[in-house]
């Protein structure tokens, strides 16, 4: 009776964080997709504060899951009620399931994803790179962070708004031997330079991480497993 004492409080008290962290997502997520003007002029307008603005929408989903989870959770260890452990249970192992299957497609298309995502993604760059905001500050901040140029090369822009209005390519597709953008980035220099795609940095980078990356996944997994294992057995041993 005690172990179960136990176990139904550390499961208050961890749904209750993740009930907290769900709300302050949800509310951050909100501002930021309602009023990003103001978000803007507290924290300031820079590349990485950008990126954090144009994925309020995922913020307030990922908040929403928490804050149902969160909820669910507490209110079933705290009034013992087997309706709630149940859906906090499905809910979890759906997320689970989701995530194992993602992780498996991950893995067997990780070859192919360059030759899917190529069509898609450039033609996105031809059509709105120059005249759609948000698309342009994705792809600048993404170049400026990573140094690259387009998914696979310059003669991404050729053809964009921005390539018609400025007569050049952006600047992130000519980066002296310091990594520094150049201004008036014409195709002779575009060419000299031969600054690598995105696509290969970002891989490069996934490469480079891979341990820090399946570490993270496992560790997040096991979080899951102990946390539907723990609401089984509280569901269990209810009178």
């Amino acid at each position: 009776m005690q172990c179960f004492s136990f176990i139904k409080t550390l499961m208050i008290i961890f749904n209750l964080i993740i009930f907290l962290c769900g709300v302050a997502l949800l509310a951050v997520g909100i501002w930021v997709s309602v009023d990003g003007s103001s978000f803007l002029k507290i924290f300031g307008s820079s590349s990485t504060i950008m990126q954090f603005v144009n994925v309020g929408y995922f913020l307030i989903a990922a908040g929403a899951v928490l804050f149902v989870l969160g909820f669910l959770g507490c209110y079933g260890a705290q009034y013992e009620s087997k309706c709630a452990l149940m859906m906090f249970f499905v809910i979890l192992l759906l997320i689970f399931i989701a995530e194992v299957a993602a992780g498996v497609v991950v893995l067997v298309y990780s070859k192919k994803s360059e030759e899917l995502l190529k069509p898609v993604i450039v033609s996105t760059i031809k059509k709105d790179y120059g005249s759609q905001k948000d698309i342009t500050q994705l792809w600048n901040s993404t170049m400026e962070n990573l140094k690259c140029c387009g998914f696979n090369n310059y003669t991404d822009f050729e053809d964009s708004p921005y390539f018609k209005e400025q007569h050049a390519f952006p600047p992130y597709c000519c980066l002296d031997k310091n990594n520094t953008a150049m201004g008036n980035c014409t195709q002779e220099k575009a060419q000299e330079m031969h600054v690598q795609g995105c696509m290969k940095q970002i891989v490069h980078s996934i490469e480079a991480n891979s341990v820090i990356v399946g570490g993270v996944a496992a560790g997040i997994g096991a979080l899951e497993l102990a946390a539907m294992i723990v609401s089984m057995y509280v569901y269990c041993n209810l009178e």
